[in-house]
């Protein structure tokens, strides 16, 4: 049984305790970093489940830290911020952030969140694995691998759980209504234009492949290989 490591990175030792305590109390080990330049050391020695990354922070701010994790990891990331306009959400959600969570915040919310996260993430039944391959890019369910051409893509847990959704449900239009409630679940408070930033992630990341992520004007979006065109 794996026991997950989580990372809290924010400036308030309140904050870090607070929640700290409470996944303690759910048996995760916890690790705390007072600002992004501590928690890239931390990151690079220990085996980091899911990030709690705030925004304001001196030294190296959660954007920043958010920008550079992605560079190497497609750990999970919670924003925990008191930032809440829609902009700043959407700037974290395009980041590469797997939730955003405003302070102050419900702790029961938050865990809920947590646990969502960590097991979409890490844990799946054999029973339900899914391998699929559509024009060289190869998605195996179990281990949560992407490759395209047979290299590996470093994708986030939400842009894996919708290029995963839309190449499920390959040659059907799905509307960003459908993606939001599917992927993000339905009490999930953005819009529409959280699922427009990741589908621009994802097709900068198919790069030549992009092709495989159709938009249907006026609907939504589908996934479709080349000689479907």
């Amino acid at each position: 049984m794996i026991k997950e490591k989580v990372l809290i990175v924010d400036d308030e030792e309140r904050i870090r305790k607070l929640i700290g305590a409470y996944l303690k109390r759910e048996g995760y080990e916890v690790l705390e970093a007072e600002n992004g330049a501590e928690a890239m050391d931390i990151f690079k020695h220990e085996e980091i489940h899911l990030v709690v990354l705030d925004v304001m922070m001196p030294v190296m701010d959660g954007w920043t830290t958010c920008i550079e994790l992605r560079k190497i990891s497609n750990v999970p990331i919670i924003f925990l911020t008191a930032k809440g306009e829609n902009e700043d959400k959407l700037f974290g959600y395009g980041l590469g952030s797997d939730h955003y969570v405003t302070k102050p915040f419900d702790i029961r919310i938050f865990m809920a969140k947590v646990k969502s996260l960590l097991k979409r993430a890490y844990y799946i039944e054999p029973q339900l694995r899914k391998e699929l391959y559509y024009d060289s890019i190869y998605i195996d369910e179990l281990s949560h691998k992407v490759t395209l051409d047979g290299e590996a893509l470093n994708l986030s847990p939400k842009e894996y759980d919708l290029l995963l959704h839309l190449a499920t449900n390959h040659g059907l239009v799905l509307s960003r209504e459908q993606l939001l409630d599917c992927v993000w679940g339905v009490d999930y408070l953005g819009d529409y234009r959280t699922v427009d930033t990741h589908i621009k992630r994802l097709r900068e990341k198919l790069g030549e492949k992009a092709y495989l992520i159709a938009t249907v004007r006026g609907v939504g979006y589908k996934f479709e290989t080349k000689n479907e065109e």
